[in-house]
């Protein structure tokens, strides 16, 4: 026996339809079917919290002219691109570990780019330091300078 639909039934599907069919592309068509996650910024004292709390893996965004002119964190990995780098060389296998990118400043967005790189490879625990690492000098923490 079939069951035809009420109007308030009827009504709700479109409605239901209508909303779903407004969402950006990117909210629609998630690998999965999961949402991907986006990074977190985080500033200078949110990042020595983290570190306090257990093992950071660092990577520098930044071109080589911008580390030769404000330097690099202690102990960060040089990504050689923030778009080009190789995940399964640089990052950790470890999905759920903790991954801290950052480029010169807050206008720069090399960090961001590398960051989304490893959300897409399936990393939940990704940050950007949002000051970069010229926020990080002025906060008075220590930068290296590249070996040329």
């Amino acid at each position: 026996m079939r069951t035809i639909p009420t109007p308030a039934r009827l009504a709700s599907a479109i409605i239901t339809l209508a909303l779903a069919a407004s969402l950006p592309p990117a909210a629609r068509a998630c690998k999965g079917g999961a949402k991907q996650q986006a990074f977190q910024k985080i500033d200078v004292e949110e990042l020595t919290r983290l570190q306090a709390t257990g093992p950071v893996h660092l990577y520098d965004a930044n071109s080589e002219k911008t580390r030769k002119k404000l330097g690099v964190i202690p102990g960060a990995t040089l990504l050689t691109s923030p778009s080009e780098y190789d995940v399964a060389k640089v990052l950790p296998k470890e999905k759920d570990a903790v991954l801290v990118f950052y480029c010169a400043n807050v206008h720069c967005t090399a960090s961001h780019v590398a960051a989304k790189r490893a959300i897409e490879a399936g990393y939940t625990q990704v940050y950007v330091l949002a000051p970069g690492v010229k926020g990080w000098a002025e906060a008075g923490r220590p930068v290296e300078r590249p070996n040329s």
